[in-house]
């Protein structure tokens, strides 16, 4: 049985020690490395071993009674949440690393979170129980009440000894059959070890188990229950389907997919179909364990590997038979300008970026034509630092960034219709869409009400395409428009005139008129934080929040210490932790998670100091364009609606 086993946790929790651990138990390696020796098997990069931190997601493969596993590493800090977020993708259970003495952190909840929404049933382990002022008890109680109450802590090996009272009756309390005859004294423990592993695989309950990793305590024993509770089904047999989560290049520029085989066999020259209608042959397969890799002729479902041959393929999305793409959560909410000598060759150094960008799509790497300058959207801070040393690791080059700007993006409040037409000499197409607000962090939306009668369905799928095609620029800050349906109601093409990149302008056009005539709304990142102190500095933390425009909870006072939590702009927050460390003597913490997007707190503020100048952005024009004796003109778009050949609608 194949089995892919994420590790993951807050910085600091134990994640690599513990990998290090798992895998000298299942002979994986031969000697265990520490973060602090800079030996470890997974923190195989330089910076990694450096900085003593995870930031890349390894793998490793290890045998354990008669089943192959494929541990999945990630990284622990919050900036560099893409990459793990992609990594549970593949995942077909989680191990949460927890430490006995901070508790549940911020970041914890994150990635709790993040399990949840993509159903990876979870094992929770409970680590450093050997430090000064651990406290078992207080974490499960913990656990409980900020993750889940369904969690239940195992001591026992529960295949080779008997199931506790307790255990028995925790699995009877998610199953009606089996409290019933609990009740009636018709006990027997395989029924009750079947019923448990299921509630494990759907996500209704989470074993809970505790150690020490780096004095080696409670490792075995979890490998033990996690191996016999847990279970995949896999069919070798169907066709070809399968997920990306990683791109990487080697030093030669080579491309290296990393891949989730879910269903059928994979063999090298096999051609994979991707995105619809690109097909490309697989040169070769590996297997990769830490920085080093095996080649295989073929790979079946459940295998974690990696190919060359695929140029085009990204992270999140299907291959062969899976036609869907995975949406991410986890995304930038800074921008940041790259600043380097100019002895380089900007183009040189915008081809790095775009290698970098392929590995991770989050860096959503922008030039800017019109000021000649590289942009990339970051997480935090730290992952500038990280950047500035991979770009002077892989490609020699010094850098530096700008400070740290917020992406903003716009929506719309209300529901109107925008009409573009393009018809200069020798071309045609008209487009009229509806567009309406959705909800937050909903992104874009298209939905088809156009009469076959008026358009093919040919130039129905490009309009479609060209909405999704690119970001549109909202009007009061060009920022990226977001949380809207677009409707096609109608359009018109010319038999002879209309070529292929008529609908594109037509479409942008009739999208941007649409924005110009609505109730236009900014739209900026927040934060969910929780902020622990002392009782003490109670009334210091509830004046900084509404001083930073942040809402919150009622307080939870426990003893001599007050829990606030509540959400503010990731603007007024992003620097508010250091404040909390100084004011509190070191006492007090600030734990942040991104938590979406909403109405901007100072919208006319950020307007004035943006100072975006719509009609000047020429590459997102309201206007339309029309054709009069051999000639085109340009109407503006207060008077476009009138000019359209099509019924309005």
């Amino acid at each position: 049985m194949k089995k892919t086993i994420g590790i993951l946790a807050h910085v600091d929790a134990g994640k690599t020690t513990f990998s290090e651990q798992v895998l000298y138990h299942t002979k994986s390696i031969r000697n265990r490395g520490r973060v602090d020796h800079k030996n470890s098997f997974l923190d195989s990069h330089n910076i990694e071993k450096e900085r003593g931190i995870t930031i890349f997601s390894d793998g490793a493969v290890f045998e354990f009674k008669d089943n192959t596993y494929y541990l999945v590493d990630t990284p622990g800090h919050i900036d560099f949440s893409t990459e793990m977020e992609r990594s549970i993708g593949v995942m077909d259970y989680a191990i949460v690393l927890i430490s006995a003495v901070e508790g549940v952190q911020g970041h914890t909840e994150t990635v709790w979170q993040l399990l949840r929404k993509y159903n990876v049933p979870t094992f929770i382990f409970i680590n450093k129980l050997d430090r000064v002022n651990a406290d078992k008890d207080k974490v499960i109680n913990e656990i409980k009440r900020v993750l889940s109450k369904d969690i239940f802590y195992i001591e026992e090996n529960i295949k080779e000894e008997e199931l506790s009272q307790e255990l028995i009756e925790f699995i009877s309390e998610y199953d009606e059959t089996l409290l019933e005859r609990y009740f009636e004294g018709d006990y027997d423990k395989q029924s009750w070890i079947n019923t448990f592993k299921t509630l494990v695989k759907e996500n209704k309950v989470f074993p809970c188990f505790g150690g020490a990793a780096l004095q080696d305590e409670g490792i075995i024993e979890l490998l033990n229950n996690l191996d016999y509770i847990t279970f995949t089904e896999y069919d070798e047999k169907s066709k070809f389907a399968a997920i990306v989560y990683k791109i990487r290049h080697e030093a030669n520029g080579n491309r290296v997919t990393f891949i989730k085989a879910l269903e059928g066999t994979l063999k090298v020259r096999d051609e994979i179909t991707y995105r619809g209608d690109i097909s490309e042959k697989i040169s070769s397969i590996r297997i990769y364990n830490g920085n080093k890799f095996k080649t295989v002729d073929e790979v079946k479902a459940g295998d974690i590997f990696a190919v060359t041959g695929l140029s085009r393929a990204n992270a999140g999305e299907g291959l062969g038979e899976l036609n869907k793409n995975i949406k991410y959560n986890m995304i930038p909410t800074l921008m940041s300008k790259v600043i380097f000598d100019p002895i380089y060759n900007i183009k040189d150094v915008l081809g790095y970026f775009k290698l970098l960008d392929a590995e991770d799509p989050a860096l959503n790497v922008v030039w800017n034509e019109s000021l000649q300058e590289i942009h990339v959207h970051i997480m935090g801070k730290i992952q500038l630092e990280i950047l500035k040393e991979v770009v002077k690791d892989r490609f020699n080059l010094d850098i530096d960034f700008g400070p740290c700007k917020i992406l903003y993006k716009e929506t719309i409040r209300n529901s109107v219709k925008g009409y573009g037409h393009f018809e200069p000499l020798k071309h045609y197409a008209e487009v009229h869409l509806k567009l309406e607000a959705l909800e937050r962090n909903s992104g874009i939306e298209f939905k088809n009400k156009c009469h076959a009668d008026n358009l093919t369905t040919g130039h129905m799928n490009l309009i479609r395409t060209h909405i999704f095609e690119r970001e549109h620029h909202g009007v009061l800050t060009g920022s990226s428009l977001t949380d809207v349906r677009v409707t096609l109601l109608t359009g018109r093409a010319h038999n002879k005139h209309t070529e292929g990149g008529d609908f594109r302008e037509a479409t942008f056009r009739a999208l941007r008129q649409g924005l110009e005539k609505a109730d236009n709304v900014l739209l900026e990142p927040y934060y969910k934080f929780k902020i622990d102190v002392e009782l003490d500095y109670m009334g210091r933390v509830l004046s900084d929040i509404q001083r930073l425009s942040g809402t919150f909870n009622p307080p939870e006072i426990n003893e001599d210490r007050v829990t606030v939590i509540g959400r503010g702009p990731v603007k007024t927050f992003m620097d508010y932790s250091s404040e909390v460390i100084a004011f509190s003597k070191g006492k007090g913490s600030i734990n942040l998670i991104f938590d979406g997007y909403d109405e901007c707190h100072n919208t006319e503020e950020v307007i004035e100091e943006i100072g975006y100048r719509r009609d000047a952005d020429i590459e997102y024009s309201s206007s339309s364009i029309f054709c009069s004796k051999g000639q085109g003109y340009v109407v503006p778009w207060d008077k476009a609606e009138e000019e359209m050949h099509c019924e309005i609608i």
